[in-house]
């Protein structure tokens, strides 16, 4: 394991070791080998986001509903919320995107992969100062030319999961024009800007009605906020969360209000997983 790997799989167990929520994925142990670290976590059988989104006909499934991405989407805002506001300490992601939001059985969705996460220490600084890493097509231009991350990076990579969401199409496509290769661009120049050009930004699998439409138009204009380039214009996840939810109630999605405050807790880790990375590199 090159010193990349090791780090990615140290940041892993740091985080999910402190933190339980129902739209993070659980870490469920780890295993050490002479030459190997294994990750153990709760199985997702519906695998990643991309494969249902981009991958569908080739994996012999149905495209997803627009009651689905609606629901996958507040899940995911949910996730990213607890991480940067509710958790003991706040976490930023910087690497969301669908390959790293894994659906259950019920397709509800969860995020993961957290080698990258950078924490920010309570009462410090809302910034912190970072080699840049992540995906091509959802980094945040600041944090791209500056290295300065802040939990504005995870909303602007929201904000293209949302346009991806509403388009069927990926964040960065080298097999389109080039005017319409960078999914973001494309769609705050087209789109954000012009609400009246939305129905050729629609993913032509979805079946659209006017309840639809209207409730297409509010994510849209939500992916816009959240990728603004500036990002003091960006809103907090939590309004993401508070745009969704009576959308998704309008659907009727599986869980009802009151699931969402029963049974459900946010959880801290106690006892068991809660190792010192001296422990972890040594196998104890």
């Amino acid at each position: 394991m090159g010193s990349k790997g090791l780090k990615e799989f140290q940041a892993e167990i740091a985080v999910l070791s402190k933190v339980r929520h129902r739209h993070l994925v659980a870490l469920l142990g780890h295993c050490i080998t002479k030459s190997e670290r294994f990750l153990v976590y709760e199985y997702m059988p519906q695998g990643t986001l991309t494969q249902h989104l981009f991958s569908w006909r080739e994996n012999g499934t149905a495209p997803l509903t627009w009651k689905q991405r609606l629901a996958i989407a507040l899940d995911v805002a949910r996730g990213v919320e607890y991480m940067h506001r509710l958790a003991p300490q706040s976490f930023i992601h910087r690497d969301l995107k669908p390959s790293n939001i894994l659906l259950g059985a019920d397709m509800r969705a969860k995020v993961a992969d957290f080698g990258l996460v950078k924490t920010i220490a309570p009462g410090g600084k809302d910034s912190v100062w970072t080699r840049v890493a992540g995906t091509f097509g959802y980094l945040e231009p600041e944090y791209a030319a500056t290295g300065r991350v802040t939990t504005k990076v995870d909303v602007y990579a929201f904000g293209i999961v949302l346009m991806e969401l509403i388009t069927g199409r990926k964040a960065f496509d080298n097999t389109l024009p080039e005017q319409m290769s960078h999914l973001v661009s494309w769609f705050r120049s087209r789109i954000v800007h012009n609400m009246e050009n939305i129905t050729e930004a629609i993913d032509e699998t979805l079946n659209l009605d006017d309840e639809s439409m209207e409730s297409i138009c509010k994510v849209a204009e939500l992916a816009g906020h959240c990728t603004a380039p500036e990002p003091k214009k960006r809103p907090e996840m939590g309004h993401a969360v508070n745009v969704l939810v009576p959308l998704v109630e309008q659907w009727n999605a599986t869980c009802s209000h009151a699931e969402e405050e029963e049974g459900f807790c946010d959880m801290i880790y106690e006892g068991t997983n809660d190792m010192s990375m001296s422990e972890i590199l040594s196998g104890r």
